[in-house]
């Protein structure tokens, strides 16, 4: 599957009047929704991506949350790139990481003001890009999240069919700061190791700190830094939405490891951690 593997990821986060988690700088995410009947909005305004030889900018990165049921969401998700440079036969405008898909609650838990764990789902299409890549496939998150006072644990389990075909799984976890620090900000880091079959593995590691200045307002900054590693069978790794460098096709059981992407982008959305 192909996820924004961020070396800098800077997000300015302007929530709705509720306290909502969402995880710009990350990959993961937390076992919680929206609640039933609102509209949450993660907007990144402005951003720059290379990958590979390729400059693109991010204008804009979306996603919404609608709240549709008790514990049920969904979410519909896409980035607009514009290719700054590259051959002049490739298309500028580009709509690509899009998603339609299902989140709900299976086990409602400390995100919800209860007790043990939080267990969610996420399932649902990837949908058809505009001069990204072509097709469509599906993916499947089992997400469990735990609060305790001194730290917050979110880990994910992903299963997905990519749009060429392949098997891709994944798994990251994100661990937080006491949310009721006297310091500010509260300090945040994730890892995630990612396999596409046919294609390529990616290890990514982040670092990064959220500012909860209010229950409407908040602002993340995250430090990434993500490697790809081609399979012995691929030249190359396929990132979306332009190629990575590819090695010597007369050896193909070569391992190349090389930066994914970088990334730098702002983000209007609703602040970290969702309690229904």
């Amino acid at each position: 599957m192909n996820r924004s593997a961020a070396i800098i990821l800077a997000c300015i986060a302007v929530a709705l009047p509720r306290p909502a988690f969402a995880y710009r700088p990350f990959d993961s995410t937390d076992a919680a929704v929206a609640a039933k009947g609102e509209m949450e909005l993660e907007l990144g305004p402005l951003g720059f991506l290379k990958t590979g030889a390729n400059r693109f900018l991010v204008s804009p990165g979306a996603i919404f949350n609608l709240g549709i049921a008790r514990d049920w969401e969904l979410v519909l998700q896409g980035r607009h790139v514009i290719l700054l440079d590259g051959m002049t036969s490739e298309p500028r405008f580009r709509l690509v990481d899009t998603g339609l898909f299902l989140k709900g609650v299976l086990l409602e838990g400390s995100l919800q003001e209860g007790y043990g764990p939080s267990v969610a789902m996420e399932l649902g299409p990837l949908l058809p890009t505009i001069n990204g890549e072509p097709g469509v496939g599906a993916t499947a998150t089992l997400i469990v999240s735990q609060h305790w006072k001194p730290l917050t644990l979110h880990v994910n389990g992903e299963v997905t069919l990519t749009r060429a075909g392949n098997l891709d799984l994944f798994g990251g976890a994100i661990l937080e700061g006491p949310r009721d620090w006297v310091v500010r900000p509260r300090p945040a880091v994730e890892a995630f190791v990612e396999r596409e079959f046919g294609a390529a593995s990616v290890v990514s590691g982040l670092a990064g700190a959220i500012w909860q200045l209010n229950e409407g307002l908040a602002f993340d900054l995250g430090l990434r830094a993500a490697v790809s590693i081609p399979t012995p069978l691929s030249r190359s790794a396929p990132v979306s939405p332009g190629p990575l460098p590819s090695g010597d096709p007369n050896e193909p059981s070569s391992y190349l490891i090389h930066l994914k992407e970088v990334v730098c982008t702002a983000c209007v959305g609703p602040p970290p951690f969702r309690s229904s």
